[in-house]
């Protein structure tokens, strides 16, 4: 079917955002050219303010307002001791969901995957060992998620601080194996983080 090179150029972009399934390509895209052109202003405005605004902890690699502190690093009500090891902002926002924790977080940017051309050197790995090392760290909590991937990211992290007087544990194994825990619900969540173990 012929295209407009408008529609062309849209789609084509559209593709690029991850996570966004193609069969919806077309109706997002239509969404968009459905919108107002107020809204459409402010949906860019929004986007072009967020990343000027916008940018990573440096110590817990989260997202953070560049003019703030982090909203947990810098917290006077965290345990500085314990530091919860999650792959990405998503499992972040998923176990402060819970209110079941209030330590440090530190977030890897993704797994362990050479399949998908993802090293050790690409995480925020070698990061952690330092904040270990340098800040007194009691206790480290593998928040991976159940997959082929988190287990040898949790299993390498395990072994880069075997020489550091820390204590390991990670989330109980009542997490189904295979899932994100993203779109896991509360309780289960909660229950794992809470009978989390030694590792």
């Amino acid at each position: 079917m012929e295209q407009l090179p408008s529609i062309k150029l849209l789609l084509k972009h559209l593709q690029q955002v991850p996570y966004l399934a193609s069969k919806n390509l077309y109706r997002v895209a239509i969404h968009f050219l459905n919108m107002d052109e107020n809204k459409i202003q402010q949906f860019c405005t929004a986007l072009q303010t967020a990343k000027k605004n916008i940018t990573k902890c440096e110590q817990c690699f989260t997202w953070k307002e560049k003019s703030d502190k982090c909203i947990y690093c810098d917290s006077l009500k965290r345990e500085k001791s314990v530091i919860c090891i999650v792959e990405t902002w998503q499992e972040l926002l998923a176990i402060e969901k819970t209110g079941g924790y209030l330590g440090l977080y530190h977030v890897l940017g993704g797994a362990i995957c050479p399949l998908d051309g993802i090293s050790a050197e690409d995480l925020t790995i070698e990061q952690l060992v330092s904040r270990v090392k340098n800040f007194g760290i009691k206790e480290i909590i593998l928040a991976m998620n159940q997959t082929p991937e988190g287990e040898a990211t949790s299993n390498y992290i395990a072994n880069k601080l075997k020489d550091i007087d820390v204590s390991i544990s990670c989330l109980a194994k009542g997490v189904p194996v295979g899932s994100s825990l993203e779109y896991m619900d509360r309780v289960t969540l909660y229950k794992a983080l809470s009978d989390r173990r030694p590792f």
